[in-house]
């Protein structure tokens, strides 16, 4: 395994960066398993999940994308206006405007388990999402922007769903193709070396 990746101090550092499930295997298309023990044995699972999702670039990572079956999610996301919002969720459940508060963004998505590849996707432009921290206090995250389509993604990795469950066919076909140019970028074990 890699050396651990520094982070912030509001997301627990000392992780050990783990190879990226992709999609297709079983546990990216499964409701997670709650979490229902905020113990050592987590912080160290949180730990890891921030080190690999630094590793590979990315905003955010469920727990399911290191082939772990909980329900987690890690994040260092910007909003709309730039600042950048750090946090753990456990539990998530995702709180989306409706009727005249709901407008889309149809901006690109990506995958850190489909790497490579990215199509356009609407989503509300403002989510929130309630949780549990690493203690199992209640938090909440909310914003705009990136931030917004962050929350969704991961809570929805939390749910069973990847991102290309929300696309019509031909776009599918898009972002598989796309992935596809780009294996030789992103080997079996990725993000690791």
């Amino acid at each position: 395994m890699s050396e651990p990746t520094p982070v912030p101090p509001e997301l627990p550092d000392g992780g050990t960066v783990r190879p990226i499930t992709r999609w297709g295997e079983d546990v990216m298309h499964r409701v997670q398993e709650p979490v229902t023990e905020f113990d050592d044995d987590l912080r160290r699972l949180a730990a890891d999940m921030v080190a690999t999702m630094y590793a590979a670039d990315g905003v955010g990572l469920a727990a399911c994308q290191i082939g772990v079956d909980r329900s987690i999610f890690v994040f260092d996301c910007p909003d709309d206006t730039g600042v950048h919002h750090r946090g753990v969720v456990c539990n998530p459940v995702i709180l989306l405007p409706e009727g005249r508060d709901r407008r889309l963004d149809d901006d690109d998505e990506g995958c850190l388990s489909l790497p490579g590849a990215f199509v356009p996707l609407a989503r509300p432009d403002y989510a929130a999402v309630d949780g549990q921290d690493l203690d199992g206090r209640p938090v909440r995250f909310a914003g705009h922007g990136l931030l917004a389509r962050c929350l969704q993604h991961e809570t929805d990795h939390c749910q069973g769903t990847v991102f290309g469950d929300r696309l019509n066919r031909r776009a599918r076909k898009k972002l598989y193709k796309e992935h596809d140019e780009h294996t030789d970028e992103y080997p079996p074990g990725w993000p690791v070396s």
